[in-house]
C-alpha cells in the first residue's frame, strides 16, 4: 500500500494546545462549519466567510449572522460561545467515572472498558469474560462495576437488554417504594400490564415506566441530515489515496489588511483572521491523519474485507491526546470510499480478539443462517463451532446466542418451524 501524503498538511498533523481552543471548529460537521465560522467572524471587520455551497446554505447563513449580533468584541469571545457544545455519549460517560461510584483506578479501568463495548444504542455488547481476562480481574468484579452504570446518565446505559435498561432507569426514578415494587412486577410482563389496573398505584407506576427511554442512548443519536463526506478514500491502480473534501470547505477571506497596518485594533483583527485560517488548516490536517490511520488499521476493509477491531484509544495514543477529543473530532463526520459512505464512528468496532471484531462475527453468523439447510438449521452450538474454526478465536456459546438475538434471528428450532410453514 502506498499513501500519497500532502507535505503542507503533514507539517500541522499533531494536535496541540492551540487546537484545543479551536475545538468547536474541529468538532463541527462540514455542513455546519460555515455557521460556526460566521459566528466567529461576525465582529471582525477584517474578514469574511465565503462558501462554495453558498446558494444551498444561504438561508442558514443569514439566520446565523442575525444570531451573531451580540456585543462580543473578540474572536475568543465568539469561540467561547461555541465551547458549550453538546457532549458525545462517550464524553458524558467518561466524565462520570469518578468517586464515589468509581473510587479506584481499577474500577475506572473496568468502567472504561465497558464503555468501549457499548453499541450505538447504549447497550453493553461485549464479552465480560474476555474483559475480565484482559484486565486480570474477576467476571464478578466487572459485573459489579457494570451494575453501577444504573446510577449514570443517561439512565439505562450499560444494560445488556431492554429489561435491564428499564431496571436501571427505575433505579434512577423518583418514586415511592410501593410504586417501585409495582413497576418491577409490571416490567416482568409489560404486555400484560392491564392486569394490575386495580392496584391503586397502577397509574403512578405506568407514568414512571412511560418515562423510560429505549434505546437508552437515544438522546445522543446524531441528527439525520444530508451526508457530506469529510474524507475520500480513493483506490487507483492498486494504490490507496486519502483526500480531504477541500472543495466543500468555507474560505476565510482577509480584508483591509493594508489599512490595518496603521491601526493596532485592526492589526489584532487581521491576526485573529489569520489564526482562524490556521485553525481551518489544522482541522484539515487532523482529519487527514485520522483518515490515514483508519486506512492503515482497516486496510483489509477497503480491499473488500471486514472491519477490524479499533478503539478510540488507538487514535488517541497516536495523537498523544485524550480519547474524548478524538471522539469529538470524528462525531458527525463521514468517509466515502468505493464501498459507500460510512460514519467515522463505524470504523471503531469492539474486539473479540486482536484481529477479529464482533461486527465481523455478526456478519458471518447472518450469512451462515441465510444459507443454511432449511431442514437442519444451525444450532447455536454449531454456529459456535463454525465461528471458532473460521476466525480461530475462543467464544462462549452465550455470546453466539446474544449476537443471534441482536440480529433478530430466531433459534434453530423456531427457524425450522418457520421454514416448514413457508414450505
Amino acid at each position: 500500500m502506498k499513501l500519497r501524503t500532502n507535505v503542507a498538511l503533514a507539517n500541522k498533523i499533531k494536535l496541540s494546545a492551540t487546537l484545543q481552543s479551536w475545538l468547536p471548529i474541529l468538532q463541527s460537521p462540514l455542513d455546519d462549519l460555515e455557521s460556526t465560522l460566521n459566528h466567529i467572524a461576525a465582529d471582525n471587520p477584517c474578514m469574511r466567510v465565503d462558501n462554495p455551497r453558498e446558494q444551498t446554505l444561504n438561508a442558514r447563513s443569514k439566520k446565523d449572522n442575525r444570531a451573531s449580533s451580540s456585543g462580543s468584541t473578540s474572536v475568543n469571545d465568539a469561540i467561547e460561545r461555541f465551547c458549550v457544545a453538546k457532549k458525545s455519549l462517550y464524553e458524558t460517560l467518561i466524565d462520570q467515572l469518578c468517586p464515589p461510584l468509581f473510587p479506584t483506578p481499577r474500577s475506572v479501568r473496568i468502567a472504561e472498558e465497558i464503555i468501549e463495548n457499548l453499541d450505538e444504542d447504549g447497550y453493553f455488547e461485549g464479552d465480560m469474560e474476555q474483559i475480565a481476562e484482559q484486565l486480570d480481574v474477576s467476571v464478578a468484579e466487572c459485573e459489579r462495576v457494570r451494575a453501577r452504570f444504573a446510577h449514570l446518565e443517561p439512565a439505562g446505559i450499560g444494560a445488556v437488554d431492554v429489561l435491564e435498561s428499564f431496571a436501571f432507569q427505575l433505579e434512577a426514578a423518583d418514586c415511592s417504594s410501593e410504586v417501585y415494587d409495582l413497576c418491577l412486577e409490571i416490567m416482568k410482563d409489560l404486555e400484560q400490564h392491564a392486569r394490575f389496573k386495580r392496584n391503586r398505584h397502577y397509574e403512578a407506576a405506568m407514568k414512571v415506566i412511560q418515562t423510560f427511554k429505549n434505546p437508552p442512548a437515544i438522546d445522543y443519536f446524531e441528527e439525520v441530515r444530508a451526508v457530506v463526506p469529510e474524507i475520500f478514500v480513493i483506490e487507483e491502480g492498486g494504490e490507496i489515496e486519502v483526500r480531504i473534501n477541500d472543495e466543500q470547505y468555507p474560505l476565510v477571506i482577509i480584508e483591509n489588511e493594508k489599512i490595518a497596518k496603521k491601526e493596532s485594533y485592526l492589526r489584532n483583527k487581521v491576526k485573529e483572521a489569520k489564526d482562524l485560517i490556521d485553525a481551518l488548516e489544522m482541522r484539515k490536517a487532523t482529519l487527514y491523519k485520522i483518515g490515514l490511520m483508519i486506512v492503515e488499521y482497516q486496510y483489509e476493509f477497503f480491499k473488500g474485507g471486514e472491519i477490524r477491531p479499533m478503539k478510540l484509544k488507538d487514535l488517541a495514543d497516536e495523537f498523544n491526546h485524550a480519547p474524548s477529543t478524538i471522539s469529538r473530532a470524528i462525531s458527525g463526520k463521514y468517509l466515502e470510499c468505493n464501498r459507500g459512505i460510512f460514519s467515522l464512528k463505524s470504523f471503531f468496532a469492539t474486539a473479540i480478539d486482536e484481529d477479529t471484531s464482533n461486527a465481523a462475527i455478526k456478519d458471518y453468523i447472518a450469512d451462515l443462517v441465510k444459507n443454511e439447510e432449511r431442514k437442519r438449521p444451525l444450532s447455536d452450538n454449531k454456529l459456535l463451532q463454525i465461528v471458532e474454526d473460521k476466525f480461530g478465536v475462543k467464544v462462549v456459546r452465550r455470546t453466539i446466542t446474544k449476537y443471534r438475538k441482536q440480529l433478530n434471528i430466531a433459534s434453530s428450532s423456531e427457524r425450522k418451524k418457520l421454514y416448514e410453514i413457508s414450505c
